[in-house]
């Protein structure tokens, strides 16, 4: 039997009660990739982790991420970090430490570090000035190049460019892309889901005049 048709307007989200709506909406970019922000002020590491970053271009090589606002709710150390020390780590991670990537979102105070709370080891590498996390199979440095606050809810987009990267060697492949599901890196739905990609597709380049052909 055929599941019954969901069907929402926008009255209909809006008289949602917060929490339901934000499972809700937070479920629609479907599955993204989780990391973990490793972010270093006046002696305190910061963990964190997200799953709003994004490609933005490659040359130079940019990637943006989203921050939540700062309501006076809660201290968002990452934010903090990133605009005062204008760098920052993205780090992977495998299903079998979602747990404990899951557990950096808790609103943990300023002087206790994620890394130690949450049982990640911090690695530093030269050039970086932010904490990587040492068991991550996939590991890039970040420099902030622009930041803006978002009228629309205030939220904070950070743009910034990769300085560093570290994976295993054997995970990329001839033509420079990466074969992640060799890096078996966890995905993140909604607010709280984590799994680890299955089967997968792998198609040239599309052209109008060329069948297309998968790999």
């Amino acid at each position: 039997m055929n599941s019954p048709l969901l069907q929402l307007n926008a009255e209909a989200l809006s008289e949602m009660s917060n929490s339901w709506r934000a499972r809700l909406i937070n479920s629609l970019p479907g599955y993204k990739s989780g990391m973990l922000v490793g972010t270093y002020e006046s002696g305190s590491a910061n963990l964190a982790i997200i799953s709003s970053h994004f490609h933005l271009g490659s040359n130079p090589a940019l990637l943006g991420m989203i921050l939540r606002p700062d309501t006076g709710k809660g201290e968002r150390h990452t934010l903090h970090n990133v605009l005062k020390t204008e760098c920052w780590t993205l780090n992977g991670f495998r299903l079998d430490s979602a747990a404990q990537a899951h557990q950096t979102s808790a609103p943990y105070a300023k002087n206790v570090s994620e890394f130690s709370a949450c049982g990640f080891d911090a690695e530093w590498r030269i050039g970086t000035d932010a904490p990587y996390v040492k068991s991550s199979p996939l590991q890039v440095g970040c420099r902030l190049r622009e930041h803006q606050a978002l009228n629309i809810n205030g939220t904070h987009l950070l743009i910034g460019e990769v300085t560093a990267l570290y994976c295993a060697a054997d995970a990329q492949r001839d033509d420079g892309s990466l074969d992640l599901a060799k890096l078996d890196l966890a995905t993140v739905s909604g607010l709280d889901t984590y799994s680890e990609p299955g089967k997968s597709r792998r198609f040239d380049l599309a052209r109008v005049d060329t069948p297309l052909r998968e790999q």
